[in-house]
């Protein structure tokens, strides 16, 4: 499988240019059955990657885009009478995909974030006391635009860390934009061909789960977790939850990697993506545990 998962990063680097980092955390994130935020400035390529993603993935997408008007019933369907049949009948809004872009999820009203991200939590909705599943698998990437733009409602700290991981993709490198200017080297995610099933992705995820961590891994985990804890550089330690979103994405980067077995390498992989929006608005937050944390094994 894990040639497999090489083709899939390979294609994605094709649509996505020099974010390599990126597309290997998007997909640790999917493979940890997680969802995942994208904080970024307008024109990076949030969209495109969302999009390239559920294309090589051959999963159903769904795109909504998030606006001040927008209601809970706009995201989660409604009921609507039939006159034929005289009675009510559900109609799916399009969170009811197997990968949904929330496109600039903090222009949205609390009471349409809120909707999202208990539907990202329970995984079904809820519509006059009728329970609908969602598909599986389901993935939501949300996508906002940072906190110091107009116009923007913050998810509080409660909802963002609803949020797997959360990630930046930046601006490229010269080269990469020089392609992306020229046209070079890069094709549209239409073209991506389909590399592996819903039914595969679940395999993947069930296997991750039987990846080893080790004692000595776990410590090194508690370890940094209980650093934010005890030290005054932290205005919000991480959560017990936080502690185990590290264990499992850890688990889906060394089974990216190739190796059945977790090493302190996958931890300091994925550590800031799954804690700085735990940690507060601060990216460089975990970084300061992570220097300030041996190694012990």
């Amino acid at each position: 499988m894990n040639s497999t998962i090489n083709l899939i990063i390979d294609d994605l680097s094709t649509v996505i240019l020099g974010k390599q980092q990126q597309i290997k955390l998007a997909l640790a994130c999917l493979f940890s059955e997680g969802h995942l935020l994208i904080e970024d400035l307008p024109g990076m390529g949030k969209t495109t990657l969302s999009h390239a993603l559920a294309a090589v993935l051959g999963l159903s997408y769904q795109r909504i885009q998030f606006t001040s008007d927008l209601l809970p019933s706009d995201i989660l369907g409604t009921n609507i009478f039939d006159a034929k049949e005289h009675a009510f009948s559900f109609h799916q809004g399009p969170v009811f995909s197997q990968v949904v872009l929330a496109d600039e999820i903090n222009r949205a009203g609390p009471k349409t974030q809120s909707a999202l991200l208990e539907a990202m939590e329970e995984k079904q909705v809820t519509v006059d006391s009728v329970k609908h599943a969602l598909p599986s698998p389901f993935f939501v990437i949300a996508t906002q635009n940072p906190v110091n733009q107009s116009g923007t409602y913050p998810l509080p700290e409660s909802q963002l860390d609803r949020f797997f991981m959360r990630i930046s993709l930046g601006f490229p490198d010269k080269q990469a934009e020089k392609s992306l200017i020229l046209g070079l080297n890069n094709r549209n995610y239409d073209e991506l061909p389909v590399r592996i099933t819903p039914e595969q992705l679940a395999v993947i995820q069930k296997e991750i789960s039987s990846v080893t961590l080790s004692n000595a891994v776990v410590d090194y985990i508690l370890e940094l977790v209980d650093y934010t804890r005890q030290s005054s550089h932290f205005v919000n330690p991480l959560s017990p939850r936080a502690s185990i979103a590290i264990s499992r994405a850890a688990k889906s980067w060394a089974y990216i990697e190739g190796r059945d077995f977790v090493l302190p390498e996958d931890v300091q992989a994925v550590f800031s993506s799954v804690t700085d929006h735990r940690l507060g608005l601060n990216n460089q937050d975990s970084g300061y545990a992570l220097i300030h944390v041996p190694v012990s094994l």
